[in-house]
């Protein structure tokens, strides 16, 4: 026993800082459908936008390390702030070689500004604060204008590219959901989209509209009890249980004929069509909506504010900014439609009212004493419906 009471383990208080396993990708959306709650994500993301950064706090994870700048000053965009909000660490320009020295896996421990696999620091740089993440947005403002310039120039080539299809609908694949003069509901994962769905649920229930999940959005659907009749995006990004509830899958295609996500949606059953556009996921299922005459399209989670517009990157900035004139007003936001709608006013409470009126009057008859004038009517109109029946008989 004795013996046994010098061996025993002394238990060495656990090291500072955030401990997690790596999951190494420098795309985003590819780590975030891998990353599990307390993870470390290690990416290398130049110009963290919003979007990356929601699906990165969906997942759970407790740390990020970004090889790149999160935000390189070329313009203000939203992700950092999302992150830092919603209090994920997140520890910025460490260097490419991030990517190679830490393995996906690895346990890490991220202290300050330094990142640990076990007692050995393996990068180091800049944790960024909600006063950090301020300053560095208060100059990023200043290059609005040179990407705003360049935005220009973008949008001329991208509606070169995509002419067809902007200007006269060509390449929309069919679908077997019927749209044509159905309200269609898209929903994206952006800010807000729970507190959007929960003002349009008695919209939704009157109304009846197609219901479209972009990409995460199926599973946002899902989560409130809504069941998606569509899904546009990538099916890499949705749960099973989408996938296998009978929704639709339209695939966004890239131009060059690769479709990502289309041979999971085909394994589980799915009935897919695949949509080749250049522009995101989301104007995808715009112009899906459109081209195929819906009466109108509510957007959710989905914002036009120039903050939002511009925090899509250079990539997605025209395609967005040419979808929406495509669109046109058609498009309006979750939040007009409820604040204009106002539910049927229900008419159980006055037939209550009626059937209680009804039933005071009889009462009053009934209980009406004879010598009263109630009780003498009373007894006129037994008295002649009495007449009527031995008449008649």
């Amino acid at each position: 026993m004795r013996l046994a009471t010098l061996r025993r383990t002394r238990h060495e208080p656990p090291l500072p800082g955030v401990h997690g396993t790596a999951r190494v990708d420098p795309q985003v959306k590819d780590l975030a459908v891998r990353a599990r709650p307390g993870d470390v994500a290690v990416i290398s993301a130049l110009d963290l936008d919003a979007g990356s950064a929601r699906l990165l706090v969906a997942a759970g994870v407790g740390a990020v390390v970004n090889a790149a700048p999160s935000i390189s000053g070329r313009y203000p965009n939203l992700g950092p702030q999302v992150l830092v909000e919603a209090g994920v660490p997140v520890l910025d320009r460490v260097g490419p070689e991030v990517m190679r020295t830490v393995g996906d896996g690895d346990r890490l421990r991220l202290d300050g500004d330094t990142l640990y696999r076990g007692e050995a620091a393996v990068a180091r740089g800049n944790r960024l604060s909600a006063e950090s993440v301020r300053l560095a947005m208060t100059r990023a403002h200043e290059g609005l204008g040179t990407q705003l310039a360049a935005f220009a120039g973008n949008t001329v080539e991208h509606l070169r590219i995509e002419r067809d299809l902007l200007l006269d609908g060509e390449g929309v694949p069919e679908v077997d959901t019927p749209i044509a003069g159905r309200p269609v509901v898209v929903v994206c994962v952006g800010h807000g989209w729970r507190e959007e769905l929960a003002s349009l649920r008695p919209w939704i229930r009157t109304a009846r509209p197609v219901l479209v999940g972009v990409d995460e959005g199926a599973d946002a659907l899902r989560s409130v009890g809504l069941r998606p009749d569509l899904v546009v995006g990538n099916p890499d990004l949705v749960d099973e249980a989408v996938l296998t509830g009978g929704a639709e899958v339209v695939v966004r295609g890239d131009r060059d004929g690769r479709a990502a996500g289309l041979h999971r949606a085909e394994q589980h059953g799915a009935r897919t069509v695949v949509f080749p556009v250049t522009g995101s996921s989301e104007d995808a299922a715009l112009l899906l909506a459109h081209a195929h005459d819906a009466a109108l399209i509510v957007g959710v989670g989905s914002h036009h504010a120039l903050a939002e517009f511009v925090d899509r990157g250079r990539a997605d900035m025209a395609g967005t900014f040419l979808t929406r004139l495509r669109v046109g007003t058609r498009l309006v936001d979750a939040g007009a439609v409820a604040t204009v709608y106002r539910r049927p006013t229900p008419t159980w409470p006055l037939w209550v009212l009626v059937v209680l009126l009804l039933a005071g009057i009889v009462a009053t008859v009934v209980l009406a004493g004879d010598t009263t004038p109630v009780g003498e009517l009373r007894d006129r109109v037994v008295d002649a419906v009495t007449g009527l029946v031995t008449g008649s008989s």
